[in-house]
């Protein structure tokens, strides 16, 4: 109970509740920033947009795309045993995936902010059978909340960096509080087991990666065909949900690109779509010619780079290109999950700074099935390299899809423990 808790958890719980009138300022500046749907704002004060269904619920939060999309077979497997399931994530992008990829039967709504009166008005209305909470979504206010309702509580995906392992070590009372929370925590690897075991996790199991069972997103045929046929015989590589100061090495390397073949094209793809004026003006000031998706604009010859800033087309790109630069990981953004690239037979090139799944990159520049650069400058040298060796990208490529194989089987694993929780929670109904 809460006179139980640590002090530091106590009084963060207090100040989330006194924080009210911050969120809501917080969400009015989040709104006009285009990061908040103004149209279903009242989710995140709690407020339901559809009503609940009958039967069991599983909740499932996801924080962004990348977490959204590593746990959607989860999702369909739930879906397909007849178990609704509520996904909740943060961001609009996240939204608009869901709303393209969730089956019928799913719900999505905007999570709550954790603070108290919030999180009670969205639980009183879910009522949830079973909470999961993916890869590092830890809300203090929204798990004390779940523990005080009796509600079991899974990490699904669990990852702890060393960072952050270092950071909840300081507070090692107030992390086991909050861990312990967790009935179960699914742990990406052994690593990141050990770590959330030592900051509180009773009971704590490393079925491997979800994101290695994750399905292929359909291209679309007659895009791609459409594209494809704009684009000819010209030599394509991709840079793939960029950043700022990625998209200026991006352009760099395609320069050196260009000295070796001029008809060269660089399908360019940022991670936020809105930032379209920026890397217009970035690709203007350059002198290259661009030419956006989202305009209905083809790469015809005279277009050196084609924007890709429309929401949930990363297959159709992957599919355009098999080279890539992946960002996010030359800023340190944490990098962003290689494997759907690979699954569309893409060779790719990252930067160093890949927190958010290190597991999986270390294994991949350990078997030479990644590239890895040091610094933007270096970009240009592997691309062309790729792109003018194919015995060894198809190598690279090759090797990849090894470790995708044998990395597969934690969804079936993962599934197994949910379907025991939620059985137990009908037998008790």
């Amino acid at each position: 109970m809460a006179e139980n808790r640590p002090l530091p958890v106590t009084l963060y719980v207090a100040a989330a509740r006194a924080a009210e009138p911050l969120y809501r300022m917080l969400h009015k500046r989040r709104v006009h920033k285009g990061k908040d749907d103004p149209e279903r704002g009242a989710e995140r004060f709690g407020v339901a947009g559809r009503p609940r269904p009958g039967g069991q619920l599983v909740w499932l939060h996801a924080a962004s795309v990348g977490e959204t999309n590593s746990i959607l077979p989860l999702v369909r497997s739930l879906s397909d045993q007849g178990t609704t399931v509520l996904l909740t994530t943060v961001t609009r992008t996240s939204a608009e995936i869901a709303e393209k990829q969730l089956p019928e039967s799913a719900i999505h709504q905007y999570a709550p902010f954790d603070s108290p009166r919030f999180i009670s008005a969205f639980l009183d209305h879910w009522q949830p059978t079973l909470a999961l909470f993916v890869e590092s979504e830890i809300w203090p206010a929204t798990l004390s909340a779940l523990r005080d309702r009796g509600c079991p509580v899974l990490l699904v995906n669990g990852r702890m960096s060393a960072r952050s392992h270092k950071g909840w070590s300081r507070a090692a009372r107030s992390a086991r509080d909050i861990f312990g929370t967790f009935d179960l925590a699914f742990a990406q690897s052994e690593q990141d087991g050990k770590r959330l075991a030592e900051l509180g996790c009773t009971r704590v199991e490393c079925p491997g990666n979800l994101k290695f069972d994750s399905q292929v997103p359909d291209p679309g045929t007659a895009d791609l065909a459409t594209l494809r046929a704009a684009i000819g015989e010209r030599i394509v590589w991709l840079a793939a949900l960029t950043h700022p100061g990625e998209d200026e090495a991006a352009l760099a390397a395609h320069k050196q690109v260009l000295n070796h073949h001029p008809d060269a094209l660089l399908l360019l793809v940022p991670r936020h779509p809105d930032r379209r004026a920026e890397i217009r003006d970035l690709a203007n000031r350059e002198g290259f010619s661009l030419h956006a998706r989202s305009e209905g604009a083809m790469p015809h010859p005279d277009c050196q780079v084609y924007l890709g800033d429309t929401l949930g087309e990363m297959g159709l790109f992957y599919s355009l290109a098999n080279v890539a630069f992946l960002g996010g990981s030359v800023t340190d953004r944490g990098g962003h999950n290689p494997l759907e690239a690979i699954q569309f037979e893409t060779a790719l090139v990252t930067g160093p700074h890949v927190a958010n799944a290190r597991n999986v990159y270390r294994d991949m520049w350990s078997a030479k099935a990644a590239r890895r650069i040091e610094e933007a400058g270096e970009l240009g040298r592997e691309i062309i390299f790729l792109l003018e060796n194919t015995a060894e990208r198809t190598a690279q490529i090759s090797r990849a899809k090894t470790i995708i194989e044998n990395g597969r089987g934690a969804l079936g694993r993962v599934m197994a423990h949910i379907e025991t929780y939620l059985k137990s929670a009908g037998d008790k109904a």
